[in-house]
């Protein structure tokens, strides 16, 4: 077996996967003589239509762009890895430059056959392969701020269609979505400092300047606070850097979170000082 020295769950580029496999820089199937194995890339940021996983098995999508898929090439050896010795690495990808490591992989169950569109949007066959990680117990929590950033990249990406492609689109996928175990850290919030800054708002946004929605049970319209410099971004949990904001403002920071807003926002809070 190889000895990679990587850990499950570790980030490396795709330099170092290409040297420390010994296979080609380009594909999501990537075979090494040299190594005896076959590192498949599961890479979110690439189509609309991609691997999914449900619970700890990941169902990962053969070779092909273009028509039915067939078991040759890289999607036989897939097929035959029970029988054929071959090790078989997986590395997921959720923001372009990054392969996430699940370790070695084995087959879970027999590949099947299933329905998908392939690059020129037309139906097609394609070979679903379910994996299982051979050391991973327990499906490995993503962090959910890249799946905030896959989700926003991929709605750009849809926005280039056109109403009747993204109509066909819609009507070509599939019911259930796959499914992702993500992890967040959370914080202990100073709850003085989120009483003081809702008092200094007293219920007027502190960025669009309107009321907030409804009024709650201590009388003062609805805001929500926000960090001026994201706690997870090493922002200080003080009033200095906290502001209270309609929920509609609230999204738009966490979405856009423009410059302008910001710099807004610290003027506010330094005037109100």
């Amino acid at each position: 077996m190889l000895e990679h020295k990587l850990i499950v769950g570790q980030i490396i580029s795709n330099g170092e996967l290409t040297k420390l496999f010994k296979v080609g820089n380009m594909g999501g199937m990537r075979r090494s003589h040299a190594t005896n194995s076959l590192v498949l890339i599961s890479d979110h940021t690439k189509g609309i239509y991609d691997d999914r996983w449900e619970n700890n098995i990941c169902f990962y999508t053969g070779m092909g762009l273009k028509g039915d898929q067939t078991l040759s090439s890289q999607n036989k050896t897939l097929h035959e890895s029970d029988q054929n010795s071959i090790s078989v690495y997986l590395f997921e990808v959720h923001i372009a430059g990054k392969y996430r490591f699940h370790g070695q992989v084995q087959l879970a169950g027999k590949p099947f056959q299933e329905a998908q569109m392939d690059v020129e949007g037309k139906t097609r066959k394609v070979w679903i392969f379910p994996l299982i990680p051979v050391q991973a117990i327990e499906p490995m929590p993503i962090p959910s701020q890249e799946i905030a950033t896959l989700e926003k990249s991929r709605a750009k990406s849809t926005h280039r269609l056109t109403k009747e492609a993204l109509e066909e689109y819609v009507r070509k996928s599939p019911k259930k979505p796959g499914t992702v175990q993500t992890k967040t850290t959370g914080y202990y919030r100073n709850q003085y400092v989120v009483e003081y800054v809702r008092r200094r708002a007293s219920g007027r946004c502190e960025l669009c300047a309107n009321l907030g929605p409804f009024v709650v049970s201590d009388g003062l319209p609805f805001l929500e606070v926000h960090h001026v410099k994201w706690l997870s971004d090493g922002g200080e949990d003080t009033i200095e850097n906290t502001v209270a904001l309609c929920p509609n403002c609230h999204r738009k920071m966490h979405l856009i979170n423009s410059e302008d807003d910001v710099n807004q926002l610290l003027k506010v809070t330094s005037r109100k000082l």
